[in-house]
């Protein structure tokens, strides 16, 4: 298959479409703003809600995600056309169990902003392990609240699912043989995976090269976690396929991990992934801004296993966060709660890409890119 660059695309596509016109089957032009930044709200210094949603603006980050069901929040999300992801606290699923509270929630925290706050995603929880005592009451709750949405006929606009972390996967070296834990798999996991296929949503899963690097240092090293890796530095010997970054390793064992629990199709949505500048090992002012600035460029084009697809992403966080512990979790703004960067970023660089598929009788002809 061939590949263009925006200019000799348009170049190309002027007299092929019209030498081939009708013989065309199909020409699909696919959009992909796949980077998002989470607000997160664990700080006695930060700014005002109405503040921060024309930080957003101002930067051109089209997506959110929020933990809670914050009323300033949402309000001043009004007629922004920013997508959320609206998260469900651990402590709140229990309730949520009774399908008389899921609807309330719904009517209280949705309903009462659609459409003037775009939502895109509710997170039922967040990083609930099988062992937590609130493992139970993950799967009932999301249930309820994708019956409750699809009661206020929301269903096509808005999915649920929940977020976990790379804890819940096993083997993931060489990334085809990522699997789920035993447990997890059979009493957690396996249920909620076949919940979102039915329903059509995405797992939300956060990612963090950081975490895995500082656990792991002498099989994995810095460069291979910051995206800055001169060649392949893993290879899978199924399908032949190379890695030069830890983020698409991390990726691919849970695509892995879904296709033994039979998803094999089910999409993954980062819901959180980003680096610290201090507090921890490897956590510096310039590591950080080479990590966010290469993962914004690199979720544009997938992984070894899903090519050519725009890998939806969450960059973890807006602003640092002065009320959380350990030291290192204070570190992960992108901001200052003054509002000033801390690195030099474009989202709207990241969020103009384009995939354009030029097919004859079923078969990809060229793939242009602006």
């Amino acid at each position: 298959m061939g590949f263009l660059d925006a200019k000799d695309c348009k170049a190309f596509m002027a007299p092929i479409s019209l030498l081939l016109g009708f013989f065309l089957s199909g020409l699909e032009l696919t959009g992909a703003q796949s980077v998002g930044v989470c607000y997160g709200r664990n700080g006695n210094n930060l700014p005002s809600e109405a503040d921060v949603i024309n930080l957003y603006k101002r930067n051109g980050i089209g997506r959110m995600r929020i933990y809670e069901p914050n009323q300033p929040t949402l309000n001043a999300l009004r007629g922004s056309n920013i997508e959320l992801i609206i998260g469900i606290p651990n402590d709140n699923l229990q309730a949520l169990t009774d399908a008389a509270a899921a609807t309330k929630w719904v009517q209280n925290n949705v309903r009462n902003y659609w459409p003037d706050v775009k939502f895109r995603y509710i997170a039922v929880g967040n990083v609930v392990h099988p062992s937590d005592a609130e493992a139970q009451f993950v799967l009932p709750a999301m249930q309820n609240i994708s019956n409750a949405i699809a009661a206020a006929d929301l269903q096509d606009q808005i999915k649920v699912s929940t977020s976990i972390d790379t804890t819940l996967v096993e083997n993931t070296y060489p990334p085809s043989q990522g699997s789920f834990i035993g447990g997890a798999a059979s009493s957690f996991i396996k249920p909620i995976v076949d919940f979102l296929v039915s329903s059509g949503a995405p797992l939300l899963v956060n990612v963090y090269p950081y975490f895995a690097y500082t656990k792991n240092p002498q099989d994995l090293s810095l460069p291979y976690a910051l995206f800055t890796s001169p060649g392949v530095v893993v290879t899978d010997p199924e399908g032949n396929r190379g890695y030069q970054n830890l983020f698409d390793a991390l990726l691919d064992a849970h695509y892995s991990a879904l296709e033994k629990a039979g998803a094999p199709n089910l999409q993954i949505v980062v819901s959180e992934s980003g680096w610290p500048s201090e507090g921890g090992d490897g956590a510096s002012v310039e590591n950080a801004g080479t990590f966010y600035r290469n993962l914004i460029n690199h979720v544009k084009g997938g992984t070894p296993m899903r090519p050519g697809q725009a890998i939806e992403t969450y960059l973890f966080a807006m602003f640092d966060e002065n009320l959380k512990t350990p030291e290192t979790e204070r570190h992960f703004g992108l901001f200052s709660p003054s509002q000033q960067p801390k690195y030099q970023i474009s989202f709207r660089d990241a969020n103009k890409y384009t995939y354009m598929y030029i097919a004859l009788n079923n078969r990809v002809l060229m793939r242009c890119i602006q």
